[in-house]
């Protein structure tokens, strides 16, 4: 049984570690779970700024709904870092719902998304807990620059660039084949799912702040679409999202290729095995710490109506730790006051937009928005 409010789940992942560098800041004790004790010291110590000031444990755990439940009751909130989500994410929800938590997670998987909404949301709703996936840079920070579009009323379309500097960590990496292999990518036409072209390759985009082109693809489809399904402010979306790396941008697609032609006769134990060894050879090690002159940022969001239009663009730094300070800011705020939705949510609808981008600002993450308003 949990003795302190919140548990980072994966803790010893890059994430998982920033959350825990964020808790610390937020005076939130916590504790650090994963399936290998000595694992989860070291990174603590070694990677977490500050730790010796932390009230926190450690706790080693299987990953399994049974223990799980056992670990999580007494606690409001489960930080989730353990991807890929639609492969390992059930029984931590699962989990969360027995034992009466709130669950946040980093997911950009666009089928673990539809899951949570559609197979969990009314329980949690019920049982008047949080279920919100997906809070992380690539996907919240962008929900914020759509909103802030959105106080515009009469717009209904929303054309949203996600993109940052660096690349994808170990568990990034495989979510990245994992997903691709195992689902499509879906934007959202008038309230309904369309699939992207699997077979159309990288998109051009013209990014605010840059004059070379830059090359995106629809990443999983993300998690706006999901979001904005049910909003009667919204009929369209659609995201294109990248790096600022035209190189590796190019060689995204050809992994992904490879990775799937090569698995598509294996069972799902057998190609899961496959692509797992995949990832490890395009990442196999931790990204550096960020460096805010190196890992940059870009959210832009094209809003559109019959008659009017807005455009805002966020650019910041460091979309890791925007991901960590966005995920202990929500445990903090869940442990002070209910959220405003229950259920399926996302960041903005749980917890307001203007709220997160405080937040953001505050810790010198993002700066003030750029926001165009045709009348």
């Amino acid at each position: 049984m949990a003795t302190k409010p919140v548990v980072v789940y994966g803790a010893s992942g890059y994430t998982g570690r920033l959350i825990c560098e964020y808790l610390r800041e937020y005076n939130v004790p916590f504790i650090a779970a994963g399936r290998d004790e000595g694992k989860l010291d070291t990174s603590m110590r070694q990677n977490v700024a500050g730790i010796e000031t932390a009230d926190y444990e450690i706790v080693e755990v299987t990953h399994d709904t049974k223990e799980l439940t056992e670990l999580f009751r007494g606690a409001s909130v489960v930080c989730n870092t353990v991807g890929p989500f639609s492969v390992y994410g059930p029984e931590v929800v699962e989990a969360c719902l027995a034992a009466g938590t709130h669950y946040l997670d980093t997911t950009g998987e666009q089928d673990w998304m539809i899951t949570c909404d559609e197979k969990y949301g009314s329980d949690f709703a019920a049982a008047g807990l949080l279920l919100a996936p997906g809070i992380a840079q690539m996907y919240t920070t962008g929900e914020i620059a759509a909103e802030l579009c959105l106080e515009k009323p009469g717009l209904d379309s929303l054309d949203i660039a996600v993109f940052w500097g660096g690349s994808p960590t170990i568990a990034s990496t495989l979510t990245i084949l994992v997903n691709a292999a195992t689902s499509g990518a879906f934007r959202l036409e008038q309230n309904r799912y369309e699939p992207w072209d699997p077979s159309a390759g990288l998109y051009q985009l013209v990014l605010p702040g840059q004059h070379e082109l830059a090359l995106a693809l629809p990443w999983g489809g993300t998690s706006h679409p999901v979001w904005y399904r049910n909003d009667p402010r919204v009929a369209n979306v659609k995201v294109l999202g990248g790096v600022f790396n035209n190189a590796l941008m190019h060689g995204v697609p050809q992994i992904v290729a490879g990775a799937l032609e090569a698995t598509k006769d294996m069972n799902p134990e057998d190609r899961y095995a496959a692509l797992t060894a995949t990832a490890s050879q395009v990442m196999n090690q931790m990204p550096p710490r960020e460096n805010p002159r190196l890992n940059k940022s870009v959210d832009s969001v094209h809003a559109s109506g019959p008659l009017g239009r807005a455009h805002c663009v966020i650019y910041g730094n460091s979309n890791y730790k925007q991901t960590g300070l966005m995920q202990a800011y929500a445990a903090y705020h869940l442990l002070q006051r209910p959220p405003r939705r229950v259920g399926f949510a996302s960041g903005c609808q749980a917890f307001g937009h203007r709220e997160l981008l405080g937040v953001l600002t505050s810790f010198g993450l993002v700066r003030e928005p750029t926001v165009t308003v045709e009348s």
